[in-house]
């Protein structure tokens, strides 16, 4: 195999996206605003400007009408929104990512079909609380099965609850599904690391608890961070890629049902285009991620937060898939800075590895 060493590629979009250039230009003329945007005097003032500058274009490159609250990243919004929302019980799905899992550790978990897709009967069974709080993600982060949003809110809002999206890997390259609250990470979609979101339908649904953004969280903005974020989600376009950087794909698909090997996403409900989970015959995910980084090429064997364990993915293991595939199966995702080059020799370094010809 030639060795590309120096020439990377990097295909892991879905744990961080590079940083766009304009987010990093507007957080160069961020960081020329020092000031505490919570002080009174001119300084402050002109920070808190900017700082409110960037909510308002953050909201409407979101398309959100409600109010938004600046956070560290998705898992303090995570933390904030299941910590803090009025409300009866906790309801997660089996398959949310560890962040949500982690803020509420006694919530109940609604299975999911093989496919990836909640069980519906059973969410209407555990929506039989009373006013429950139910933690969804748009997108999942290994399988990129896209849920039944506009559905499952419907069923939540009848209940008398209160939806919680999960949009780390939707943001920017879908439109916010219907919520009361929904979660956002700069990172993933060419933003700086370090600043999010959680955008809420109404202040009226959480409890505050004293500080900074009125009341909502402690510590003082980031003000470079958020006008990062607005400036990466107002360069986002949609389509997120031109579907033509991913058409090599479809001759990979071709060649891997040809083999006789299962082509994992034909497995699955409807998934974002943006993340591809693909098993390998004969050859763990982890090692697998190792001759892909030799070969010059970066990719994962699934969730940033839990990749570095040697585990089976729970969230396949959720889905009941056969243990034998689910440790094979590594997570090859795309973002603003792919191109069909990257795409065509993932492809080509993928089926010298598998040997699997053309």
């Amino acid at each position: 195999m030639e060795d590309h060493v120096t020439d990377r590629i990097y295909l892991d979009h879905a744990a961080s996206s590079p940083l766009r250039p304009e987010a990093r230009a507007a957080m160069e003329e961020g960081f020329a605003v020092w000031a505490n945007p919570s002080s009174p005097h001119a300084e402050g003032r002109k920070a808190r400007a900017a700082l409110e500058d960037a909510r308002a274009r953050i909201k409407a490159a979101l398309g959100w009408e409600g109010e938004v609250i600046l956070t560290s990243g998705a898992s303090e919004a995570a933390a904030l929104a299941l910590g803090k929302a009025k409300g009866g019980a906790r309801i997660v799905s089996s398959v949310e990512h560890d962040a949500v899992r982690d803020a509420a550790p006694i919530a109940e978990q609604v299975p999911v079909r093989p496919d990836g897709r909640i069980d519906m009967d059973a969410l209407q069974e555990a929506l039989e609380r009373e006013a429950p709080v139910v933690a969804i993600q748009q997108v999942n982060s290994e399988t990129g099965v896209v849920q039944e949003m506009a559905a499952i809110a419907g069923m939540v809002r009848d209940a008398g609850g209160r939806l919680l999206a999960d949009c780390s890997q939707g943001a920017a390259k879908m439109p916010l599904p219907p919520c009361d609250m929904a979660i956002v990470s700069a990172h993933k979609f060419g933003g700086p690391i370090g600043v999010g979101a959680l955008l809420v339908r109404d202040f009226a649904l959480l409890e505050p608890t004293g500080g900074q953004e009125r009341g909502y969280r402690r510590g003082t903005e980031n003000l470079p961070g958020a006008l990062g974020m607005a400036v990466a989600l107002e360069a986002a376009k949609r389509p997120y890629l031109d579907p033509a950087i991913l058409a090599p794909l479809g001759e990979l698909k071709e060649r891997v049902v040809a083999a006789g090997l299962p082509w994992i996403p034909d497995m699955l409900a409807e998934t974002s285009p943006y993340i591809l989970p693909l098993a390998m015959p004969g050859m763990s995910a982890s090692a697998q991620v190792m001759r892909f980084d030799m070969a010059g090429i970066a990719l994962s064997q699934g969730s940033a937060c839990s990749s570095g364990t040697l585990k089976t993915s729970r969230v396949f293991e959720a889905m009941g898939f056969d243990p034998d595939i689910a440790e094979r199966i590594i997570r090859v995702s795309f973002g603003w800075s792919t191109t069909r080059a990257d795409v065509e020799r993932f492809c080509e370094t993928w089926c010298e590895l598998a040997g699997v010809g053309a």
